[in-house]
């Protein structure tokens, strides 16, 4: 049994997949022309300084979740890989889980600081916070995204931060995810597959990270690469849930042979290291240009490493004493995993050099899925919309989009009947050994290649979908 739902936002400010590279800005004003040329005439979309505005808040707060009860689902699940298991949709959030990696881009900002930067060093250190950023926006989002469908596609453009993005569901088992980002100005692309694998450890559910995420700075000739963190909610059956992040993130430069290594730390017995990020950019030579560091909830600075380390001891002394009297206080709860206090801000070391810094959430956050204005925007279906989307964009959804207006019945009945349409498309094409791709007329917009860095598998954007060439696509809701 498996849930398979997945969004798509999309706006679109180019008219084809023609080459980007060398676009100059004249083109990118047309693309913002293009976003609402039609829909300004008559008012029916509002408008900043040319620019599209976007929705600040959901058309309803979330459904409590206080009366449903997940121990009766997971209690035989304990180590088991969960994406055959179908949870309560009380449990999930109004977005797919294509809209939820393209929150990757909240801070695309970082990526254009990046590729304005002379000095590769410094490039690591915006890419790197850039990485972090990326993550951020799990923080408190302890509903599940819904599972994309088999050839669900989601597209965004962002004029204001300059990028146009498609995302695909490739896979169904196992769940692939891949995504395809640019520049409205040439200045880089960012792409990867993602499928994470989620495990039921009794207390908390765990997200191990699968995939390789590359960052192309295309003036430089520059290609970046990582993974993401595992990312663990706690408190599944009792107590209030929380997340963490932890792992290591090494980021390689493959044209310099910069390297970044950063540590998510766990955190640890008494919550001193909760959110906490530490790490180090190096050069070719294995030289140590600077510390990274900060909260991947809060923020991110650079320093140099004798600084860092001369910060350190002092800390250290002062913190013996503290962590003597911590441990005789300490005490065990077998019923829940108590989210440590978390300590809210970042000790900046003297000479620091502050690299990103989360913004605030709308004042609306919480009853709202602890969405940030990023993720508010994302299953926004504005007037006009429908004529140039593709049908298989996740906003046409219905399970999802009457989740969003807060009809959780008709949001269960509906999730339930696209899952069953699913598994009898699946069995048909078994029936008759048909791939997936045979379907189309066409061709997905992602096919398995070859990481020309990394030289690994994975699902390379093959081009086509902004010629909005959609006549022959599937049926998928």
């Amino acid at each position: 049994m498996n849930n398979e739902d997945e969004f798509y936002d999309a706006v679109t400010g180019l008219d084809s997949d023609e080459s980007y590279e060398g676009m100059s800005e004249a083109s990118f004003k047309d693309a913002v022309v293009f976003d609402g040329s039609s829909q300004k005439k008559n008012g029916s979309v509002a408008q900043e300084n040319g620019i599209r505005k976007h929705r600040t808040s959901l058309p309803s707060p979330m459904f409590s979740r206080n009366t449903v009860s997940i121990w009766g689902i997971l209690k035989k699940c304990i180590g088991l890989e969960l994406s055959k298991i179908t949870m309560p949709i009380a449990f999930n959030e109004p977005l797919s889980f294509l809209q939820r990696i393209t929150e990757y881009m909240d801070h695309t900002y970082l990526i254009n600081r990046a590729c304005s930067l002379p000095d590769s060093i410094e490039r690591m250190q915006a890419v790197a916070a850039f990485a972090v950023s990326a993550v951020a926006s799990q923080w408190d989002r302890t509903g599940k995204p819904f599972n994309p469908l088999l050839g669900e596609t989601f597209e965004l453009t962002r004029e204001d931060q300059g990028f146009r993005l498609i995302s695909e569901q490739v896979s169904h088992h196992p769940p692939v995810s891949a995504f395809h980002a640019e520049s409205l100005v040439g200045d880089f692309v960012f792409h990867g597959s993602i499928y994470p694998k989620l495990k039921f450890w009794g207390k908390s559910v765990e997200a191990e990270p699968k995939g390789i995420i590359t960052l192309e700075l295309l003036k430089h000739n520059e290609a970046y690469t990582w993974s993401n963190p595992y990312c663990c909610v706690h408190n599944i059956i009792l107590g209030k849930l929380w997340i963490e992040q932890y792992g290591t993130v090494e980021i390689v430069n493959h044209s310099t042979g910069d390297k970044c290594v950063m540590n998510f730390k766990p955190c640890g017995m008494f919550g001193k290291e909760l959110h906490r990020v530490e790490g180090y950019i190096q050069d070719k030579s294995k030289k140590k240009h600077c510390v990274i560091y900060g909260k991947w909830t809060e923020c991110m600075w650079s320093v140099d490493p004798q600084a860092y380390e001369a910060h350190k001891k002092s800390e250290r002394r002062g913190d013996n004493k503290k962590q003597k009297n911590e441990e005789q206080e300490g005490a065990e709860n077998d019923d829940a995993d108590d989210m440590p206090d978390v300590q809210e801000t970042v000790s900046v070391v003297p000479g620091s050099t502050l690299l990103w810094r989360i913004d605030a959430r709308p004042p609306q956050s919480a009853e709202m899925y602890n969405f940030t204005h990023f993720a508010m925007s994302l299953n926004e279906l504005q007037p006009g919309m429908e004529a140039f989307l593709a049908p298989t964009d996740c906003r046409f959804r219905p399970d999802i989009r009457a989740m969003e207006n807060g009809k959780m019945d008709e949001a269960s009945k509906e999730k339930e009947r696209l899952e069953e349409k699913q598994r009898a498309s699946r069995k048909e094409r078994a029936k008759n050994e048909e791939e997936w791709t045979t379907r189309w007329e066409t061709h997905m917009w992602f096919q398995m290649g070859t990481n020309p860095y990394t030289n690994s598998q994975g699902w390379l954007y093959s081009g086509g979908y902004f010629n909005r060439k959609y006549q022959h696509m599937p049926e998928i809701y």
